[in-house]
């Protein structure tokens, strides 16, 4: 039967247009020195609706028959079904050469458009595991939050793991980043890249790569790199990056994780951004106190009604934004504010720096600039301006830019935790005499008092608006100034003393 699943993948390649009619033999040939086969018959008869999820599941079956896998395991399979993958793949070349030529005679959105499909059809993004991530919406006093369970990011087995940490220490490439990663066979300790294709973009007179991330949080959720291994850092050629992106590219928004731990919630040892074509709720938010700034006439500057600390500022001109974002940026580093609890720094390490989201918006540019502060005290150890412990159930990770921007991003394990909880709470078991759920027991007391009924039919709507309220929580203890009136007054003092001007309403 392995000829049939070498068929329906040849036709699937043709069906997608990753492959044309002069290069079936070619292609045919490339799987079956996967394959380790000699010699190929195509079956007889047509093949339709095929199943990429289920032909390579075929395949890799075959190949754990044949023992050309060293292991039967999901580590194992993705590295293998990714070389499959490449050898109905273009070369990079080729990739590039037909992004460019949409771009420049058709569209920017075009470009992308062909970029993106490309992405899903080469199974770089697995859609069929992407899928499986839970998503949903809760409504709260800031917006719409926009609430996913990464269900798509495959867990190591054990033996896997083991490899991994056994495997001979590679410096190459430097990270998941890097250019080097287009083509890349992989290995335990380093997901494959066979099938990954980079565009490379100017910024800053510099040579940078756009790709998509192959688990793809949002609408064509991207990722710009630096094409060197050079770690991050915000600065004012910061935002002369993210406005070079968004002018090539203005239907996509472009933001920087914050360049310290902690508030990081990324990779710092490469320079990189992350960008899509998706408005999050921080970006609808109304602005709920203008300033202005003396030599900045073109300049709409205001406080987000968000609960982390944003300045959005607002210009037909980029290059005022720039200026006003390196202003800001200076001004903020070493701003030290004991009343707000905001330390400059404390030992010689520093604690302020910005996380900056870019973007085109009603024939405006606009540079939010969030205000970050990674401080730890002996009572919150992972970061003051960070999920407090009695939201860790839920919520412990770093607070990152797409958590910034109000998407939260919540671990695999809350998957059979809410099942669980869902069962205990209708038929009334003791949550704390489970060790995997008693950690959500005093939040589900708490929450529950709150619902005359819970049934089966509400139970699972109950628990993901409970969920989406943690993260609304999350939100509110990372942000430097709070959404109150002694915040708003740290806020106004802060922006005063850059030598901004409340605008009388």
């Amino acid at each position: 039967m392995i000829n049939m699943a070498i068929k329906k993948l040849i036709q699937y390649g043709r069906n997608k247009g990753l492959i044309e009619e002069a290069d079936y033999y070619y292609a045919v040939n490339q799987i079956l020195d996967v394959l380790k086969l000699c010699e190929y018959e195509e079956p007889d008869g047509e093949v339709e609706d095929i199943d990429l999820e289920a032909v390579l599941k075929e395949m890799l079956d075959y190949a754990c028959e044949q023992g050309l896998l060293e292991e039967d395991s999901i580590t194992y399979r993705d590295l293998f079904d990714t070389r499959l993958m490449n050898c109905l793949m273009p070369r990079p070349s080729e990739v590039e050469k037909k992004f460019w030529d949409l771009y420049h005679n058709q569209s920017p959105l075009a470009a992308t458009g062909y970029y993106y499909k490309l992405a899903q059809d080469s199974d770089y993004i697995r859609s069929y595991r992407i899928k499986k991530d839970m998503r949903w919406i809760t409504s709260t006093k800031y917006g719409d939050l926009d609430i996913t369970v990464n269900l798509s990011k495959p867990e190591k087995d054990p033996k896997a793991i083991a490899a991994a940490k056994l495997a001979k220490q590679s410096g190459y490439p430097k990270c998941l980043l890097c250019m080097e990663n287009e083509g890349y066979t992989g290995r335990t300790n380093h997901p494959a890249r066979n099938n990954h294709r980079i565009i490379r973009l100017n910024m800053n007179q510099n040579q940078w790569g756009f790709q998509y991330s192959p688990y793809v949080y949002y609408n064509e959720h991207c990722i710009v790199f630096n094409g060197q291994h050079i770690p991050m850092k915000i600065e004012r050629d910061t935002f002369v990056k993210l406005f070079d992106f968004v002018k090539q590219f203005p239907h996509y928004f472009l933001g920087s994780n914050a360049d310290l731990p902690i508030v990081g919630g990324s990779i710092l040892s490469h320079d990189h951004f992350q960008g899509g074509n998706y408005d999050f709720a921080m970006a609808k938010a109304n602005i709920e106190a203008s300033y202005e700034m003396e030599g900045y006439e073109g300049v709409q500057a205001g406080i987000v009604r968000w609960p982390m600390s944003v300045l959005r500022t607002r210009s037909e001109n980029p290059d005022d934004l720039i200026s006003l974002g390196e202003k800001v940026l200076n001004a903020w580093r070493t701003y030290t504010d004991e009343e707000s609890f905001v330390l400059a720094e404390t030992d010689g390490q520093p604690h302020n720096t910005i996380t900056p989201i870019a973007r085109k918006k009603d024939g405006m540019y606009e540079l939010d600039l969030v205000l970050r502060n990674n401080i730890t005290t002996e009572d919150c150890p992972l970061g003051f301006y960070h999920p407090h412990s009695e939201l860790h159930h839920i919520k412990k990770e770093n607070i990152g830019l797409i958590e910034v921007m109000g998407l939260a991003v919540l671990p695999s394990r809350l998957k059979e935790e809410l099942n669980l909880l869902a069962d205990y709470i209708l038929t009334g078991k003791d949550i704390s005499s489970n060790e995997i759920i008693v950690k959500h027991d005093d939040w589900v007391k708490n929450f529950l008092p709150n619902y005359d009924t819970v049934t089966a039919d509400n139970i699972e709507d109950i628990l993901k608006k409970e969920v989406g309220l943690v993260f609304e929580r999350v939100l509110e203890d990372s942000g430097v100034y709070k959404c109150c009136e002694e915040g708003r007054r740290g806020f106004h003092r802060f922006l005063t003393s850059v030598g901004f001007v409340p605008v009388s309403q």
